[in-house]
């Protein structure tokens, strides 16, 4: 983590992920906007957890918080016990690339380079690999979701189910113990969603903590816990069969 990143002491029973208070307003010409205020959670090791509520309620700002992409206007906001609203853009930068996976709605993948390149590209950032270990962590992640075969081939010549595999087996690459995804079934057929909503679990019953934003009721049947946004703000929590 980085150097100055302010950490508070935690045993293994404490929860991944902490947020007291938090709050984030956007300032724009009709005045501010209150986009998140008050939000107190905690989300647990090895949770498979959903984000739901209208468009604008606030899902994709809480992803930004827990991926530091975004700072809060207020609160705190702590991650495996590392103070996020502490770090600077650098730090951010730094533990964001070791600390979480995002997978995108549409994607993301570089059009010019491979599959495979497309992987080992948040190793190169991270430099978290050997570099001659890379490709062969790319063919292993790209062959636990399913497309080894695939490997060489650029992104416009697989499926949008398969180019999703691909941002999975991405985020995957430097072995966060977070998945953050933002709708990432919400350009897929029925049958794509099912399969990439099942990767995802196998990720959370493996150890990983997954939280999605999504509208996606076969995403939330198999959570294990379900938060419901409205203008911001949470208005429920609630746990699943799966829970």
């Amino acid at each position: 983590m980085p150097a100055s990143a302010t950490v508070q002491p935690r045993n293994v029973s404490d929860p991944l992920i902490v947020l007291r208070a938090a709050g984030k307003t956007y300032t724009t010409a009709a005045g501010e906007f209150h986009a998140l205020a008050d939000i107190d959670m905690e989300i647990r090791r090895g949770e498979f957890m959903t984000i739901i509520g209208q468009s604008g309620s606030g899902k994709s700002t809480l992803l930004n918080l827990l991926a530091g992409i975004d700072r809060p206007s207020s609160g705190e906001v702590f991650v495996d016990g590392v103070a996020l609203h502490t770090l600077s853009e650098r730090e951010l930068s730094i533990w964001r690339g070791r600390a979480v996976g995002i997978v995108f709605q549409f994607f993301q993948l570089l059009p010019t380079l491979t599959v495979a390149e497309n992987v080992m590209l948040p190793m190169d950032f991270c430099n978290r690999w050997l570099a001659r270990a890379r490709r062969a962590r790319a063919l292993s992640l790209l062959d636990s979701v399913g497309i080894a075969d695939q490997a060489d081939k650029f992104p416009s010549a697989l499926s949008g189910g398969q180019q999703q595999r691909v941002a999975v087996a991405r985020a995957l690459a430097n072995a966060p113990p977070i998945l953050l995804a933002d709708e990432p079934t919400g350009n897929l057929d029925s049958r794509s969603s099912r399969a990439l909503v099942q990767l995802l679990r196998e990720r959370a019953d493996a150890g990983e903590t997954v939280i999605l934003a999504t509208h996606d009721r076969s995403v939330i049947e198999q959570a294990s816990r379900s938060l419901t946004l409205a203008d911001g703000r949470i208005v429920d929590i609630e746990a699943s069969a799966r829970g």
